[in-house]
């Protein structure tokens, strides 16, 4: 962490009595005595009761995914989700549906001097997250429970293909703040489709309508490009997404091909501000 940064693990608050965490021995805890062990990885896990971790990263999807990001494949998405956070300028980044932590990493590669704070349900990814970059921390959260962060805190807001809580975003926002959504366009993998979920031909209509009680849409650039991948990066490309809960499905269409393949990669970053 920079010495100049503030430690983004700052913008949490206990979620069993909404209280300030504070650094303790080995963890995070709270004034009324609530602690949270931090994992050797550097994640903390704030989960309490039932999490509904049923669409959680498995290992294998988080490998597949870390190898298909390293392998350059989605750097112009990559390179358009950083300039994007850059215009915006915000001091604290909250990512929400973290992931590895890839997109966070480079968000805060454009902004010396911000921190970043990543949410998942997944701690196989959260154990790639905590290290993604020297300004981010991590931390396991189901997104559609009330998120561990204190209100008007955040400057920017991160989406990528995950959950959206719109309140939950709208709240921990400050006023003026941004968020920024990336979803995958209807062309977006389609000669993998076979075995593999459909993207929602009225996905932007939907996205739009899901979040407008809360927020107005500032503007959206589609970005879409062609890839050749080997078979391993298109069997990655199918088994690091949602696809990948279904992979008895997908074994019994033959959906990996056995030569090098042509796919579209195509995108929507949608940027919204607090209604």
């Amino acid at each position: 962490m920079s010495p100049d940064a503030p430690d983004a693990f700052g913008l949490l608050v206990c979620p069993v009595c909404g209280d300030g965490l504070a650094r303790r021995a080995g963890g995070l805890g709270c004034p009324a005595g609530h602690s949270f062990d931090l994992a050797r990885q550097g994640y903390v896990n704030l989960l309490t009761g039932n999490a509904r971790s049923g669409t959680a990263d498995t290992p294998d999807m988080v490998a597949a995914r870390a190898a298909f990001l390293a392998a350059g494949h989605y750097a112009p998405l990559t390179g358009a989700v950083a300039r994007a956070a850059a215009e915006e300028a915000p001091g604290t980044v909250l990512d929400a549906g973290t992931g590895t932590g890839h997109y966070l990493a480079a968000v805060l590669d454009a902004l010396p001097g911000a921190t970043g704070l990543g949410l998942d349900v997944s701690k196989f990814a959260l154990r790639r997250a905590a290290r993604a970059h020297p300004r981010a921390r991590a931390a396991v959260w189901d997104l559609w429970r009330p998120l561990p962060v204190r209100t008007g805190a955040v400057d920017l807001v991160l989406n990528v293909f995950a959950p959206r809580n719109a309140a939950e975003f709208h709240r921990v926002l400050r006023p003026g703040g941004t968020l920024l959504v990336v979803t995958p366009g209807p062309d977006h993998l389609a000669e993998l489709r076979a075995g593999m979920l459909e993207v929602d031909a009225d996905k932007d209509e939907r996205l739009d309508r899901a979040l407008s009680g809360h927020f107005r849409q500032v503007d959206r650039v589609p970005l879409e490009y062609p890839m050749t991948l080997t078979p391993a990066e298109a069997a990655d490309a199918v088994g690091m997404g949602p696809s990948a809960h279904h992979a008895e499905r997908r074994a019994s269409t033959g959906a990996s091909p056995a030569e090098p393949v042509r796919v579209t990669a195509s995108f929507r970053l949608s940027r919204y501000r607090p209604a």
